[in-house]
């Protein structure tokens, strides 16, 4: 058991170069990768910082965030047509600042391993919803070019979100969302440049993406769009695949630390993952392939080890039955499971147990003073992850410490406070997905 206190501070992505990586042209570069800073939207250093917000507040807020993006995965029957657009596209906790087009434009995405499609708002745009920095013009670039209709990665998008325009055989791209959300536009290839003028900057060229004409819902209007990290043909990992050979990796530095450090995340070789304490488990494929698939066997509360059976009646584990996701803040499990994994923390944490006021956490205990909490093991196929408290209780109100994870009967969700303080590496030839105990303040 672990003897603990907690204390919190929300988080925001942005992303600065620390390392040249020129992506552009035929060539292929022997640089071994880039790194990139991760900003959590509720940190200090986001343009979503609100100082009036206190960390309970800010808090509260990531995880109804977490809520309303789970909220629209489908169900074990999945729709594939559908189940790939389902996502609230407000629901990404990083955010990457970047710079498009030539001349140059700074544009704030949000960075999302849910999601393929990159897009920004573009000009002339009706409708478009409210944006405070300048929106990107096409007209104005001399590195922008249209994607016509029947190419690849116009081909990439589902017959749904596709359309070609008659008269100049452009690509038309139509996406919405879970929450009514929407974004129309077309298809096209643009220089994307990251970094910033204190820095060397990273080339990406030419990337394919979504400039958007006709954009509405909920997106905030400090966001210009959403950079896709997800697995897809369209997203921008795949795009970079020849160069960054499949891999990347983050570590997510833990609430407590996010106002004196960033969490990194790297691209290429250099992103490997070695070492003594690594583990690895198989990446599942699985329609729509957007998604990172992998399968949670069991789940661990000391020496007490439950099977992740989730519904299947004949005790069987499902292949592929959880998605790791960077843009999720709680950890979201089958419901039936959940059931007995709450018993048995109710018999093994001595404190306490009371109920959340405000009704979004099924487990919390009274914290008046340190509380011996248990090192709970998720086991995935061939990896046994041990999750620190840090990684799977918080302090949700001054005397409150809560569970961070959560029942659900959608699809699980394996969320970012499971993977703080752990160096993950994906490895999309391979398809492995792997963990290292980090401490990521220090990564």
């Amino acid at each position: 058991m672990a003897t603990t206190s907690f204390s919190f501070v929300t988080i925001v992505v942005c992303f600065t170069s620390l390392s040249a990586f020129p992506l552009s042209g035929a060539a292929a570069s022997p640089d071994p990768g880039f790194t990139l800073n991760l900003i959590h939207r509720d940190s200090p250093l986001s343009p979503l910082y609100d100082p009036n917000h206190t960390d309970f507040d800010r808090l509260r807020n990531a995880f109804n965030r977490s809520v309303s993006r789970v909220n629209v995965f489908k169900s074990k029957a999945v729709d594939i047509n559908s189940f790939q657009n389902d996502l609230v596209p407000n629901g990404g906790e990083y955010f990457m600042k970047m710079s498009i087009g030539t001349p140059l434009v700074e544009v704030i995405v949000i960075a999302d391993t849910g999601s393929d499609l990159t897009w920004v708002q573009c000009l002339p745009c009706d409708p478009c919803y409210r944006q405070k920095s300048p929106l990107f013009d096409p007209s104005r670039s001399s590195s922008y070019r249209h994607m016509l209709c029947g190419s690849r990665f116009c081909n990439a998008l589902d017959a749904s979100e596709q359309a070609c325009a008659m008269d100049t055989n452009i690509c038309e791209y139509h996406y919405s969302y879970g929450d009514k959300s929407y974004t129309n536009g077309n298809l096209a290839t643009e220089k994307f440049t990251i970094g910033s003028t204190s820095s060397r900057p990273v080339h990406l060229s030419p990337i394919v993406f979504g400039c958007g004409t006709g954009n509405g819902g909920t997106f905030d209007e400090l966001g210009s769009g959403i950079v896709g990290l997800g697995g897809g043909a369209l997203s921008l990992v795949s795009q970079l695949s020849s160069i960054i050979k499949g891999k990347f990796s983050y570590c997510l530095v833990p609430l407590s630390e996010q106002s004196n450090v960033t969490s990194k995340i790297k691209f290429g070789t250099d992103s490997v993952i070695s070492g003594p304490h690594v583990v690895s488990t198989p990446l599942v494929s699985k329609q729509p392939d957007t998604y990172y698939y992998v399968t949670l066997e069991a789940i661990s509360v000391g020496n007490k080890r439950l099977p992740y059976t989730n519904g299947l009646l004949n005790g069987n584990v499902e292949e592929g039955n959880v998605i790791i996701d960077s843009g999720t803040t709680l950890t979201f499990l089958d419901s039936e499971f959940f059931t007995e994994l709450e018993k048995v923390l109710e018999e093994t944490v001595k404190a306490e147990r009371v109920s959340d006021p405000r009704g979004l956490f099924s487990v919390c205990f009274r914290s008046a003073g340190d509380i011996d909490l248990p090192v709970i093991a998720v086991h995935f196929t061939d990896a046994d992850v041990k999750l620190q408290p840090l990684n799977t209780f918080v302090k949700a109100d001054e005397d409150l410490l809560c569970f961070t994870m959560i029942s659900s009967n959608q699809i699980g969700i394996f969320g970012n406070l499971a993977q703080m303080d752990f160096l993950v590496g994906y490895d999309l030839e391979k398809r492995t997905v792997s963990f290292k105990p980090t401490d990521c303040t220090k990564h």
